[in-house]
């Protein structure tokens, strides 16, 4: 698959099958093609467009209730303990995925262009912000 880099772990499953977990790095690119992948044999089909907004808006509201918790003033709730940040971070990157796979995005080319955008567009502004400052 082309990736920069490629550590396996082999982690034996409650059936006695080898499971093959990687620690990878991988490009936008590379990770629409590997959802894609597991969304094809693991998961049967994709949900349609609408059932996956729906679900980013509650891995969304799963990932801000972490954020609050952890960076804001409320504390955690019992059910709130040993939620993991970046896997939930994960799970909204796992759904954009396959939002953009189902859409026809290239999340590669669409993030260049918006940073492009955002570089003509905001040159100076944040840097003329005292709030910034």
């Amino acid at each position: 698959m082309g990736y920069n880099s490629l550590e396996s772990v082999i982690v034996v499953c409650h059936s006695g099958k080898y499971i093959y977990f990687c620690k990878l790095i991988m490009t936008l690119q590379q990770a629409q093609q590997q959802v894609d992948q597991w969304i094809k044999t693991v998961g049967v089909r994709y949900f349609s467009e609408l059932t996956n907004l729906g679900i980013l808006m509650e891995e969304v509201g799963e990932l801000s209730r972490i954020m609050v918790r952890t960076y804001g003033e409320q504390s955690f709730k019992e059910s709130d303990k040993g939620k993991d940040l970046a896997d939930e971070m994960a799970d909204v990157l796992w759904v954009l995925l396959c939002l953009a796979n189902q859409t026809g995005v290239d999340l590669t080319e669409a993030l260049q262009k918006n940073l492009e955008k955002k570089s003509i567009r905001d040159a100076e502004r944040h840097k003329d912000n005292s709030k910034l400052q």
